[in-house]
């Protein structure tokens, strides 16, 4: 036997039936056998399993022993001369593992092997090829120096952000979301460590795969679909204790007289991600309304140094009885027009900004007006004012998108492209129409090949998609992949690569997954 791809699952069910639909696709010309070892899942994974997929051999584990154990159960009696180990919120390309199968036959000295990872968006995942994380490059990851010097042979080295993400290369640590190995080197170097529970074991076993003479490679001729998170919610707190205290484990073990110090290092780490986690939390929910606060005051303060050379004849100053007043009026009025419009949501609408300022402007104007004259801004100064707001608080969200820091709303209205069959598209679109009857829904074929009157009902055919959908700013793209390859949806995403576009898959025409997205069709 060739092949034996092993899964370990909790509580993904959907994910889980995505993916084996997608290993099935990929083991048609391929002797392979494929494991689910489910860690006491609730939500019905193995019953699912049983009856979609009886080709498939389950483990049924009665309570949840950790990923290492279960990966172990079933390696322990895997027949193929490859295991890949692969997660369930995955989704791989239908010749995926012939390649890898391929490259792997012509290197006799590679002992693991990954692939080019991206998200539910298409953009690629760095941990996709990783480098070993001794004591500095583990110091430079956790202190954000790698993050940094991305591109930096010394600083970056926890990711290999010096290599070509679509150049094959030699790499020391794989994923464990696909960790392609030989079954006689792990038969020679030992399975999954069970001391790590979840997290870590992947950089261990790599490491053993290297310590025992052979190589890993990233290969990146071939590309998955990881929905980074669904099976282990990586954003959380627990991830982060998780995950540092793995890597003391595996310190202790690879780098034991260095294991004193960085366990020291890593303690203090931990609690500093852990309050830099909760303080990013916070300020990711007020840093806007704190920016236009600044912005406010950086113009008060310009317009009141610059007052007496330009002619304003507003006398107040910050000690004047009604200067601080004005003031925090100024900051009032235009913190309060863009909260009421909604403007300080995760994703920025740049129209609604305007209209808050607009509002806030009024509001400012109402309340000037209240104060006597001699204590309130002029016509020139409250011009002048609202001038630097309408040009400066729109600039900053630009700036901010253009460092990658938010996102800005492309479009007011809801665009959303579905590719498949005519069948397929109209009974989505209904779907969707009687939830939303505003949403555009745009139509792309499952082929490459236009027919007489095709054009009539398809903006595009199956490649052109990721261009269309940035065209027309489409806020979604749904694929059947009943209708189109796993190999072709894969491609568009990863040219789209767009964390604007959430990308969703039909499953079996019976429900649609996206990241953070599961919707029965029917």
């Amino acid at each position: 036997m060739k092949l034996s791809i092993i899964i370990v699952n909790y509580n993904v069910r959907y994910f889980l039936e995505q993916c084996l639909t997608s290993v099935l696709r990929a083991t048609t010309t391929i002797d392979a056998q494929i494991f689910v070892v489910d860690n006491e899942s609730k939500d019905g994974s193995v019953e699912m399993v049983n009856t979609l997929f009886p080709e498939v051999l389950v483990i049924a584990n009665k309570k949840n022993v950790g990923f290492s154990k279960a990966n172990n159960q079933a390696i322990s009696i895997a027949k193929g001369e490859y295991i890949l180990l692969l997660n369930p919120d995955t989704v791989v390309e239908e010749d995926t593992f012939e390649k890898c199968i391929d490259f792997m036959d012509k290197h006799p000295d590679a002992g693991g092997l990954g692939v080019k990872m991206i998200d539910g968006n298409g953009v690629f995942l760095p941990e996709s090829k990783r480098g070993l994380p001794t004591p500095s490059v583990s110091f430079y990851k956790i202190f954000g120096l790698s993050g940094l010097f991305p591109k930096s042979k010394v600083f970056s080295k926890y990711h290999l952000g010096y290599l070509d993400t679509n150049q094959t290369n030699e790499i020391e640590i794989l994923s464990g979301a696909f960790m392609w190995m030989r079954k006689s080197v792990l038969d020679k170097i030992g399975y999954l460590d069970e001391s790590f529970f979840m997290y870590g074991e992947d950089i261990d076993l790599s490491y053993r795969i290297l310590k025992a003479g052979y190589k890993n490679y990233y290969f990146p001729e071939s590309k998955i679909i990881h929905y980074k998170g669904e099976s282990t919610k990586k954003g959380s707190l627990n991830y982060v204790f998780v995950f540092y205290n793995a890597m003391i484990i595996f310190s202790k073990k690879h780098f034991a007289q260095k294991a004193k110090a960085f366990s020291f290092f890593i303690n203090i780490a931990i609690y500093l991600r852990a309050f830099m986690a909760i303080i990013v939390r916070f300020l990711t929910v007020i840093r806007l309304p704190i920016l236009d606060t600044f912005i406010i005051l950086i113009i008060l303060s310009l317009l009141t140094l610059f007052k007496p050379f330009i002619g304003f004849p507003n006398q107040i100053a910050i000690t004047d009885e009604y200067g601080l007043l004005n003031v925090l009026t100024a900051l009032f009025s235009i913190i309060v027009g863009l909260t009421l419009t909604k403007s300080y949501t995760k994703t920025v609408n740049i129209s609604r900004t305007f209209l808050g300022l607009i509002i806030g402007s009024i509001i400012l104007l109402l309340l000037n007006s209240s104060f006597p004259t001699n204590s309130s801004f002029s016509n020139k100064f409250i011009t002048s004012i609202l001038v630097g707001v309408f040009i400066f608080i729109p600039l900053s969200r630009i700036v901010l998108f253009y460092f990658d820091k938010l996102k800005i709303k492309r479009s007011s209205k809801k665009v959303i492209l579905v590719a498949g069959k005519k069948n397929f598209i109209t009974s989505i679109s209904s779907i969707i129409k009687l939830k939303n009857p505003e949403i555009d829904i745009l139509h792309a074929k499952h082929d490459n090949i236009y027919v007489e009157n095709d054009e009539e009902y398809f903006i595009s055919k199956q490649n052109q998609v990721a261009d269309i959908a940035e065209i027309y700013n489409a806020n979604e793209v749904i694929f059947s992949s009943t209708d189109i390859t796993y190999k072709d949806i894969i491609q568009s995403m990863n040219i789209a690569n767009s964390k604007y576009i959430d990308f969703k898959i039909s499953v079996n025409n019976h429900f649609i997954i996206g990241s953070h997205h599961v919707e029965k069709i029917i």
